[in-house]
């Protein structure tokens, strides 16, 4: 029985290899208790990782009565609602709903969207200092470029933007129970939001992702009009926060390693490259939905029974030392870079093309502007929310010029991000 790691602490967090390097200790699957899931069984190799992600048949996503495999009996129907997506379903429904998103997605050819993410993220570090110095790179950088970016292929609304950074800002709070009811809040305000834009999508088409999915729904596409608000739901919230994190955590590795960062700036067409080796080393999503045992299986050596519940870990299938040399060094050079932060199988990620995008064209564009960029404080006084399965900067304090700053405290700082 391996010791029950807090997958929410601060240690846990600013040293993932360490604590993941521990926990492999005790066998590439182990049982443990996860935080709002209870008691679950973690995978911590690639291959534990994959043969769980790839099996389908095996390792479902719901229960035999058709129950979500992560949902507990206390939640409210709202979360049941928006948690009945194909992120959560297993074949047929899986194939269904995700061939109608993928009709819509290649209406809106993803890769010509670059010119214009990468205009965004250049007008986002325009502003970066706008509101005074120093800024916290997540809140006026990191959140709102893939947020803008989503809403816009989405076709909503600019001037509702606000909004959507101040749900982002609730979902990020999410750590424990009592922060999961203060949620729902956010859930209902957003769920009617979304419910407003189909109907208006319906009656006046438009432009943008959800008038496509619309017409697809219109052309005999098979989805409920709970699947359509879940799938949109879906996209605005999966669409962003995790690239959020993507981009503040890429930035803060690039601030602490200057070599590391000289040999980006040097040729800005390592950043495809480099994108790779942050996804792998920062693995903002750190662990997959929870799936339900279906019936009697060896996975990793360890026999698990019909009803058990496992998690695969993919930051730990990102830092196995089986499949990465030197996993826990930041190699912006590795290759091949066999990371997993997409998943695998039928649940692979939807939007990896533009989280890639995204991710190169925000490095890009920050320190071509701010060439001089650097931390504010010193990097033991960055934090991680305590949310658990996301490794997400809470604050990342930034100055437009490293090189002629005084070193300012911690109240100094907090002080001036309040104002």
């Amino acid at each position: 029985m391996a010791p029950r790691l807090d997958f929410t602490s601060e240690a846990f967090f600013r040293d993932p290899p360490k604590a993941i390097a521990a926990l492999r200790a005790y066998g590439p699957v182990v049982a443990t208790r996860f935080p709002l899931v209870g008691d679950v069984w973690i995978t911590t190799t690639h291959d534990a990782t994959a043969q769980v992600l790839k099996d389908s048949t095996i390792f479902t996503l719901r229960k035999e009565d058709g129950d979500v495999a992560g949902l507990r009996w206390w939640m409210p129907g709202l979360v049941r609602t928006i948690a009945n997506n194909m992120l959560t379903m297993d074949e047929p429904d899986h194939t269904r709903l995700r061939s109608i998103v993928d009709e819509a997605f290649r209406r809106r050819a993803i890769v010509a969207m670059e010119p214009r993410i990468r205009a965004i993220a250049d007008g986002l570090a325009d502003e970066l200092f706008a509101k005074g110095s120093p800024a916290d790179l997540v809140q006026r950088y990191a959140r709102i470029l893939p947020l803008s970016v989503i809403s816009e292929l989405l076709g909503l609304p600019q001037a509702d933007r606000p909004r959507f950074i101040a749900w982002a800002n609730a979902m990020s709070s999410l750590t424990g129970i009592v922060s999961f009811f203060r949620l729902l809040f956010a859930f209902r305000k957003m769920r009617g939001y979304l419910e407003e834009q189909l109907r208006l999508a319906r009656v006046q088409g438009g432009e943008g992702l959800i008038a496509e999915l619309v017409q697809v729904e219109r052309e005999g596409g098979q989805i409920t009009p709970d699947e359509m608000v879940s799938m949109v739901f879906l996209l605005l919230a999966a669409g962003s926060e995790t690239t959020t994190h993507l981009i503040s955590g890429s930035i803060y590795e690039l601030l602490r390693n200057p070599g590391l960062r000289d040999w980006l700036e040097q040729d800005w067409g390592r950043a495809g490259l480099a994108v790779e080796e942050f996804l792998r080393f920062v693995s903002p999503v750190q662990f997959s939905k929870p799936r339900y045992v279906r019936r009697e299986v060896e996975l990793g050596g360890v026999r698990l029974r019909k009803g058990d519940r496992v998690m695969v870990m993919l930051a730990a299938a990102n830092m196995d030392p089986a499949v990465h040399e030197q996993p826990e060094r930041l190699d912006l050079e590795r290759k091949p870079n066999r990371h997993i932060s997409f998943g695998t199988g039928i649940h692979f990620c939807l939007g990896h093309q533009l989280a890639r995008i995204e991710g190169a064209c925000a490095l890009q564009a920050l320190f071509a502007r701010w060439p001089r960029l650097g931390l504010a404080v010193d990097p033991s006084q960055v934090h991680w929310r305590k949310r658990p399965g996301l490794r997400a900067i809470a604050k990342l304090p930034v100055v437009a010029d490293a090189g002629e700053r005084r070193q300012p405290s911690a109240a100094d700082v907090q002080q001036r991000l309040a104002s």
